[in-house]
């Protein structure tokens, strides 16, 4: 005997249920871009267009030599990656917390690019610390072994 359950119907030995796949078989979605750069080149700047004009923004043409800029803009392709997969608020999110805050440092005047310009790249200044006293920052992956 059948039962219909609005659009589902069930029938005596239709008792399978989906199987589960483990989490190492499940494949991630598939990247919409490759790389840091081609996501710069074919997301980000187009979309996020200010006027660069060296006193309210800067940029370096070789924004690549600099470590900063580099990891500001792959943290955002990694976020844009994942948050466009939200349907309802991703991409928001992402221009929220993700674009603005990091486009905002990296165009600042003082940030990264500080020394360079749209079409010139220059060396920046790299923070020179010491090191501490011995002792005063222990190795937390060693302690308590």
């Amino acid at each position: 005997m059948n039962s219909d359950i609005g659009r589902f119907s069930t029938a005596p030995g239709d008792t399978e249920t989906p199987i589960e796949r483990p989490a190492e078989e499940q494949k991630p979605p598939d990247l919409v871009y490759g790389s840091t750069e081609e996501f710069l080149h074919e997301q980000l700047l187009p979309t996020y267009v200010r006027d660069v004009d060296g006193r309210a923004a800067k940029w370096c043409a070789e924004w690549y030599f600099h470590p900063e800029a580099v990891s500001r803009v792959e943290a955002l392709w990694r976020a844009w990656e994942h948050l466009r997969l939200d349907g309802a608020t991703g991409i928001s999110v992402w221009w929220k917390d993700h674009a603005d805050h990091h486009m905002s440092v990296l165009l600042d005047p003082r940030g990264p690019f500080y020394k360079c310009d749209i079409k010139t790249h220059r060396n920046p200044e790299h923070l020179e610390p010491k090191k501490a006293p011995e002792g005063w920052f222990p190795d937390v992956r060693t302690q308590g072994t």
